[in-house]
């Protein structure tokens, strides 16, 4: 692509007590007086002036240099010194003030952060005649019939199974009671939905489509429900209303438990749209949470574009995985103890040796493979990165690969300010959440693993116009990384070329057997100019 020759600008943060400081600095627009031949005028003889015209022309070169020295002005600090009126001002200075500086051609954004082609796909979530004519029409029993359904996991584990909550109510024609949260084994966590999320907007948004109400009425509760407990995976709605519909219209009350995967992905178009609307409307954080996730994402871009990385590198992940996390023989062997004696915990091909598994892409990628895959990818060496996850199995030096290439590597402990993340300690949920907002408004995302966060990120990315979204190629991309002869610009060439299509792009689903349309969301949930035509 040609240079532009127009001059460009871009826009930088600064504190707005820099910008105050230049107030006092006045340039006369009037011309030099004139003197006749080389005399100085008796006041440029005087010393004091001499020395206060020093004093201006240094000043006049330290604001010069402030284009190319501005990312020293907004650090961002690992460890805040103080929790001060002043520290919060220097973190909102992004806001409070804009310099204009001026940028002779180049290509500013960089290849990197060049977003992918949306090809015109926007949300398009207009339902059926007929679907909204049994809206009303469903109105009354919704009034004697409810579904009750606790939903386990973590958090977007949670989402998925709140999402087939609401099109099952819907299959049924009954109001759904706010889902309880299982306390989470693992990290104990005792959220509760209105903890997580804005429960009076969840319920406004699905107004039209769902009747959610916050408990059963007192006519139902003394009410013996239908146990659903052993509905089967990928149920479609004909089974649902075959199964349930019959009791549930005798006892008025369903109860529904471990929801996770049991509807179908391949719904009619209105439930897919449903689906859609639950996942990217309906279910939004609650407002501590959204605030919290705006600030930290906001100290983040104060220094321009950054990356996301979800990285997957907790112990049980190693273990449920059965993989191992290449630190050294020491942690490899702590991994396969725990497999040992909790067998349960591998999740499937049991039957494959962990080389085997890595070589097919079932691997999460440890530390040392997301820094040569984003490094070759061509992320700039000072490429500011937010990473979301737990605590590293390894503790922080299994992050050294990626802080000695990238050292503005940042998550939300060492982004916070002290006392921001006392309310949310110990509640996993919540910190969860956190983390989705600051992935969700980054320029660019990637997953070291597949896995719920990285499915509802991908779908979110592509409803909100096909935002950055990087997929690993694993598969085809690992027996690259054990070619040690392979030159380093010869290993960064095949790697782009292999995520040449990896890259965000719209994905049908109607490609994807049985792929969930909260994560491909086209055609279903998006359209273009064609495709809304053709809907019509």
């Amino acid at each position: 692509m040609a240079r532009s020759k127009t001059k460009q600008l871009s826009y930088i943060a600064v504190p707005s007590q820099f910008v105050h400081s230049l107030h006092g600095l006045h340039l006369s627009p009037k011309k030099a007086a004139r003197y006749p031949g080389h005399r100085l005028p008796s006041l440029a003889r005087n010393p004091k002036f001499l020395l206060l015209l020093l004093f201006f022309l240094l000043a006049l070169l330290r604001t010069l240099r402030i284009g190319s020295e501005l990312h020293r002005i907004l650090p961002l600090p690992s460890v805040p010194c103080s929790h001060s009126s002043s520290t919060e001002s220097a973190w909102a200075a992004d806001k409070a003030a804009v310099v204009s500086v001026g940028v002779g051609g180049g290509d500013v954004v960089g290849e990197f952060w060049r977003q992918p082609d949306g090809m015109g796909y926007s949300p398009c979530l207009d339902f059926s005649e007929e679907f909204r004519m049994e809206s009303e029409a469903a109105r009354g029993d919704r009034r004697r019939k409810y579904l009750l359904v606790v939903v386990s996991g973590g958090l977007n584990q949670q989402r998925n199974q709140i999402v087939d909550a609401v099109v099952i109510a819907r299959i049924l024609g009954a109001a759904l009671v706010v889902p309880v949260l299982q306390v989470n084994v693992i990290w104990g966590d005792e959220s509760e939905f209105s903890d997580i999320f804005d429960l009076e907007h969840f319920k406004r948004v699905l107004a039209d489509d769902v009747r959610v109400v916050s408990s059963l009425p007192s006519t139902h509760v003394r009410a013996r429900p239908v146990d659903g407990k052993q509905t089967p995976l990928r149920v479609s709605p004909s089974w649902i209303r075959n199964r349930y519909l019959k009791k549930l219209n005798r006892e008025g009350v369903l109860l529904l438990r471990g929801l996770d995967s049991r509807l179908s992905k391949d719904l009619p178009r209105d439930l897919q749209k449903l689906r859609c609307k639950v996942a990217f409307h309906a279910l939004r954080f609650a407002e501590p949470i959204q605030e919290l996730g705006n600030k930290l994402a906001m100290r983040m871009r104060s220094k321009g574009p950054y990356l996301a990385l979800h990285l997957r590198l907790e112990k049980d992940v190693w273990v449920r995985t059965g993989c191992l996390p290449g630190l050294s023989s020491e942690y490899d062997e702590i991994v396969q103890e725990e497999r040992k004696l909790r067998p349960k915990l591998l999740t499937g091909r049991s039957n494959m040796t962990y080389h085997e598994r890595k070589l097919a892409g079932f691997c999460p990628l440890n530390a040392l493979e997301v820094t040569r895959l984003v490094k070759a990818l061509g992320a700039p060496p000072d490429a500011m990165i937010y990473w979301a996850g737990g605590e590293p199995f390894g503790g922080p030096e299994a992050l050294l690969p990626l802080t000695r290439e990238f050292p503005h590597l940042y998550n939300k402990e060492n982004l916070s300010l002290p006392g921001e993340l006392e309310p949310f300690a110990k509640k996993a949920s919540l910190l969860a959440a956190v983390d989705y907002i600051v992935c969700e408004q980054s320029d660019v995302f990637m997953p070291s693993h597949g896995g719920n966060m990285g499915h509802l990120m991908q779908g979110h990315r592509a409803f909100a116009g096909h935002r950055k979204f990087i997929t690993p190629n694993k598969r085809q991309m690992l027996p690259y990384f054990l070619d040690a002869s392979l030159p380093e610009l010869e290993f960064h060439r095949i790697i782009k070329e292999l995520h040449r299509g990896s890259l965000g792009q719209p994905e049908w689903r109607s490609d994807k057997v049985h792929k969930d349309v909260t994560a491909f969301p086209v055609p279903e949930c998006m359209c273009n100019g064609t495709s809304r035509s053709s809907a019509q």
